[in-house]
């Protein structure tokens, strides 16, 4: 098991012009003191900015010649002149030229050299100054890069795997395409920190997954951990396409003119069945998490119906168990970045994140709280580890009520039947706004009113045993907590935020690189219920997780699903409640046929992880007595929609 090495006690890059500045400055005994972080002491304007290609290894494309990827850095001038040897942020992205980064969907641009003018993001304009230099990385197959884009396979992970090699010298640059001049990285000490949203975080993931030394810490917003449940969940299949798709989307002109064959690997390796194949081993990064060295700073939304949370409780639960030093920040949002819903305190604590981890900087991060979460829009609280100390799984019970598809959740074990039909046209919000009502496409079971806070934090799972009426069957399972509150409004097309004119500045410009973005403020929704986990199987996949089989009509099947992990109150007055439904629309494909499902209470049951455990629960519950269903429906958010099958979205 690879050990984290801590820094504390190494002594930080401080620059002659930081000794200097507090030479000035302080009094003899301030001065004295170590620095608690870096400062913006360099020149943005006359930073150096340098495009090389690095060899991959790799002829993706086929061309008999090794892909070599484009990487446009951005470092500060003075630190090579002083001798001193520097620290890198990267960020690896397809997205740099096809699509954009950020919220006003930021390419990269060039002047007449070559060089990168204009980097996406914040990154470069804040850290460079700082004395960290910026790397941006095109994938292989996109912007100028060669190669071909295979959707989180060993091509996309080498394509950045191979840059942080060439930055601790294990690999070779070249300072054109196709030349043979070589480009040395003698100017940085490799170590390196790789950050990104969406498959840029998931390329940070992947290349930690590998081990690769000099990769000191990931930062992954809104990341994949494992590319089959990005396509599918237990069989279920969450988009109508598969990789392939995904790789024409964003591999260049070029590539795809070259890339046929990689092509049709990805169409034959993700059959649309939902079984699982090599190509999704190979696209499974919690498997190797014990070979990850890095620290990781995880942040994801909890209402992220993109990249969903069960990336983050699987991933997370591997990097645990095997000791791998972390940091997590869980928000209201959907596929949202962090600078868009908290970005004072994002850039404060990245900042802060870096400093400690690449620079060595005793700054107290490190014994900080673990957990950030928010509870209303723009109200955080903390955990000093995630999640916290005490969080054990209850076993809830459904159970028949007095009316059909109207039960109660408790402790005790069920009896009796329900029964629900599959209505593809109906989703997880008409479920919930229901939920006191008779439906015939869900059965749903509800606590009373809760005495106490509950708190749920982590993963949970329901265990289904249905008896379906036709060969095929796709079942949802869904926790809502029930009762009045205002919550980001996620499902809305900019997902829990709201862009406004105005700009805020974080470091230095230039007339091509503006450090100015547009500010935002929290989106939000007045409602009656909030769906806090979900999870769907198909019921063919009642024996394995890796392979469907039919099912025989009036067979009885028991299978578990796994609902994704979150961090969420339910407050006194509210209830907890449990639904099991079939086809969840827009969040995943419905099956060949249109089943009823019976369900066999007594063999149905939910785990969930609370912090106090079942204890908590029954005290939560105790004396609560029966809610009063009300006739009328409740108001959520307006229906999710995700069809646009790439791991980026609309921000």
């Amino acid at each position: 098991m690879p050990k984290r090495t801590r820094f504390t006690t190494w002594r930080p890059l401080a620059t002659a012009a930081t000794a200097a500045l507090m030479a000035t400055l302080l009094t003899p005994v301030a001065a004295q003191a170590a620095p608690r972080g870096s400062e913006p002491v360099y020149s943005y304007e006359k930073a150096i900015r340098e495009a090389v290609w690095v060899d991959t290894g790799l002829d993706g494309d086929g061309d008999g010649k090794a892909d070599r990827v484009a990487v446009d850095i951005v470092r500060p001038r003075e630190p090579a002149r002083q001798g001193r040897k520097i620290p890198v942020i990267m960020d690896a992205s397809p997205y740099y030229s096809c699509c954009g980064r950020g919220n006003e969907s930021q390419k990269k641009t060039y002047d007449a050299n070559g060089d990168v003018v204009q980097m996406p993001l914040f990154y470069d304009n804040y850290f460079v100054p700082r004395g960290y230099a910026f790397v941006g990385v095109d994938l292989a197959g996109t912007n100028r890069s060669d190669g071909c884009v295979d959707v989180g396979g060993r091509s996309d992970i080498q394509s950045a795997k191979a840059v942080v090699d060439w930055l601790n010298g294990r690999a070779k640059a070249y300072t054109t395409r196709t030349g043979t001049t070589r480009a040395q990285a003698g100017w940085t000490n490799g170590r390196t920190g790789m950050i990104g949203k969406s498959w840029d975080g998931t390329i940070a993931n992947g290349v930690a997954a590998t081990g690769v030394k000099g990769l000191e810490t990931i930062v992954p917003i809104s990341a994949i951990s494992s590319w089959y449940d990005y396509y599918f969940q237990q069989g279920a299949p969450l988009y109508d396409s598969g990789p392939d798709w995904l790789s024409n989307y964003v591999n260049s002109p070029d590539a795809r003119a070259q890339c046929g064959p990689v092509q049709h690997k990805l169409v034959d390796g993700a059959p649309r069945t939902g079984d699982w194949t090599p190509l999704w081993t190979e696209r499974d990064y919690v498997k190797a998490a014990r070979k990850v060295r890095a620290s990781v700073f995880l942040i994801h939304g909890m209402q992220d119906l993109n990249v969903r949370m069960k990336h983050v409780g699987q991933w997370w639960d591997a990097l645990a168990k095997n000791g791998v030093e972390r940091k997590i920040w869980l928000s209201q949002t959907g596929h949202v970045d962090p600078f868009d819903f908290r970005r004072a305190e994002w850039v404060d604590t990245l900042h802060r994140w870096f400093d400690h981890e690449l620079m060595g900087y005793d700054n107290g991060i490190d014994r900080e709280p673990m957990a950030d979460i928010e509870r209303r829009p723009d109200q955080w609280d903390t955990s000093r580890t995630w999640p916290p100390s005490g969080t054990r799984a209850a076993t809830l019970r459904p159970d028949r009520g007095t009316q059909a598809g109207v039960g109660t959740l408790g402790l005790h074990r069920g009896h009796g039947t329900e029964t629900f039909t599959d209505d593809p046209a109906r989703s997880e919000t008409d479920w919930a706004a229901q939920i006191d009502t008779s439906t015939a496409e869900k059965a749903g079971f509800v606590t009373g009113p809760l005495t106490r806070d509950l708190r749920l934090s982590g993963s949970s799972e329901v265990t289904v045993t249905a008896t379906p009426s036709t060969p095929t069957a796709h079942l949802s399972a869904v926790l809502v907590d029930v009762g009045p509150t205002t919550i980001r409004d996620y499902a809305d097309a900019d997902e829990g935020i709201t862009t406004l004119p105005d700009r805020t500045c974080w470091g230095p410009s230039t007339p091509g690189d503006s450090s100015c973005f547009k500010e935002t403020k929290a989106k939000t929704a007045d409602v009656d219920y909030t769906v806090v986990s979900r999870g769907w199987a198909d019921l063919g996949n009642h024996a394995s997780d890796l392979k469907g089989a039919p099912l025989t009509p009036g067979k009885r099947y028991t299978i578990t699903l796994d609902l994704a992990a979150t961090d969420h109150v339910v407050p006194k007055g509210h209830r907890l409640a449990l639904i099991v439904a079939g086809t969840d629309k827009d969040l995943i494909d419905p099956p060949a046929d249109r089943p009823k499902l019976t369900l066999d209470l007594s063999r149905t049951s939910a785990r969930v992880p609370f912090v106090g455990g079942a204890t908590a629960f029954a005290r939560a519950t105790a004396g609560a007595g029966s809610a009063t269903p009300d006739a009328g429906v409740l108001d959520g958010v307006r229906e999710p929609r995700t069809t646009h099958r790439v791991p980026e979205g609309s921000r």
